[in-house]
């Protein structure tokens, strides 16, 4: 009994970090590079991998030492640990995709404040095992990515009217560019970093749009709901009235 409670906490970590306290759509955190990395899917994707690469690694370390961290230092403790794991990764990302990390440039480095990082070790890894800390940290990355790579979907076909593939990560020997709609009549803007929070927005909007309409759908079947309700009780209490006021049949003696 207690290993499926644990599974299903497990599982409901995971989903919050993904879908209902995503990162950027939820709780709106990581905008620097929410905006700066997202003119193409693949800086996006590159962004998001570095990001969930370096939640892992820090989540999982301050879990296993979060009874060894004093309170009073914890903060500067999570600091350290979080640039550490930057490091390396920025090592391992100049080393194996060089054109990633010519495009990422600062925002690599800028992971070290990254409040979504400082965020989880802080309200989850510090207070939770590591299994649970794993499954919290890929949960908020794979939320982080898949928010940031949708938002540069829509930037970067509005702006350059195409999608490409292979410019920053080497899957294919020459980059390719499918041209979605001409590019004269692309709209520039979006490529720019105030395109990034038109899109951001108009996401947002179309989100809340959606939720708001949901819960007006819930609330107005409540309500079709009680008054269903009170309508069946209406007619039971008429129907009762009806009968009481009936006169009664006198009962013929038996002879």
């Amino acid at each position: 009994m207690a290993e499926k409670k644990n599974k299903v906490s497990i599982k409901k970590t995971f989903l919050a970090g993904l879908i209902t306290e995503n990162p950027v759509f939820v709780s709106l955190l990581g905008m620097c590079p929410t905006l700066a990395t997202t003119k193409s899917i693949e800086s996006a994707l590159g962004m998001g991998l570095l990001v969930m690469l370096v939640l892992l690694g820090s989540n999982l370390l301050i879990s296993l030492l979060r009874n060894i961290i004093p309170e009073q230092v914890k903060i500067p403790c999570y600091i350290v640990i979080i640039a550490t794991f930057v490091t390396i990764i920025k090592m391992l990302c100049q080393a194996f995709v060089p054109a990633l990390f010519d495009s990422l440039g600062v925002f690599i480095s800028l992971i070290v404040v990254n409040c979504i990082i400082l965020g989880r070790a802080e309200a989850f890894a510090s207070k939770n095992g590591p299994v649970a800390s794993i499954f919290d940290a890929l949960g908020s990355g794979l939320g982080f990515t898949m928010a940031i790579c949708i938002i540069a979907f829509f930037r970067e076909i509005i702006g350059t009217g195409a999608l490409s593939f292979g410019v920053y990560f080497p899957i294919v020997e020459a980059p390719i560019f499918v041209q979605i709609f001409p590019k004269e009549i692309a709209i520039s803007l979006f490529t720019q970093p105030a395109g990034g929070f038109l899109t951001l927005g108009l996401v947002l909007a179309v989100m809340a749009f959606h939720k708001n309409r949901k819960e007006y759908k819930a609330e107005m079947a409540e309500k079709a709901r009680i008054a269903e309700l009170k309508a069946k009780k209406a007619a039971e209490l008429k129907a009762k009235k009806e009968a009481e006021a009936q006169p009664q049949q006198p009962v013929k003696e038996a002879i």
